[in-house]
């Protein structure tokens, strides 16, 4: 099965998800940069969530422009992700909306560890596909980034609930690791290219 309508509907499951998320954000009351103040929280959750989705657009279009087919599974592997990646607006309003308190800066914690969780899943399951993906795969390596940020979101949850800035400084923390730049699938794309032109 050709990976384009895959590609196509999943971008557009993102763009949905980051309008939903801006058109929460409401306009305060008010001509004055003070009124401003009442906001903050809930501009920094979204900023944040942005952040999340701009790198899980990112890194799923790498992964996709390396994977030359998709079979079904791919296709259900894919749903799971863009599921708990649906929930990304309900918890960074509930989050900027309460200003950060402890349950709902915890089940944001939750939805990025199952998002990251089912992220995993799919590329694993890409991995596994017919054929393989051998440009996946050692671009991968043993990736230490994404099982350390399930640790991190793990510890991130439970610390949320007794010091939800602690929780908020580490899902910071992951988002930090994830945005310096990941060249891994691009340096094994070129590493290939250069393998077959010898």
């Amino acid at each position: 099965m050709h990976k384009g309508r895959l590609e196509a509907f999943s971008d557009g499951f993102f763009a949905v998800i980051i309008t939903i998320m801006v058109l929460e954000m409401r306009v305060p009351q008010g001509a004055t940069l003070t009124v401003l103040k009442a906001v903050w929280p809930v501009f920094l959750s979204y900023a944040l969530s942005f952040i999340y989705l701009a790198i899980y657009w990112n890194n799923h279009h790498h992964m996709f422009q390396v994977t030359r087919r998709v079979t079904g599974l791919i296709l259900w592997a894919n749903l799971h992700l863009l599921f708990w990646l649906s929930f990304v607006p309900f918890v960074t309003a509930w989050m900027g909306q309460n200003h950060f308190a402890p349950t709902p800066t915890a089940l944001y914690g939750v939805i990025l560890l199952l998002s990251a969780v089912s992220y995993w899943i799919l590329q694993g399951t890409i991995l596994l596909a017919p054929g393989g993906n051998p440009i996946l795969a050692a671009a991968i390596g043993r990736d230490l980034k994404g099982k350390l940020s399930i640790l991190i979101y793990t510890i991130a949850i439970a610390l949320s609930l007794w010091r939800s800035w602690i929780g908020c400084c580490l899902y910071v923390l992951v988002a930090t690791i994830w945005l310096v730049p990941d060249r891994r699938i691009e340096r094994a794309m070129e590493a290939q290219k250069a393998n077959a032109e010898c």
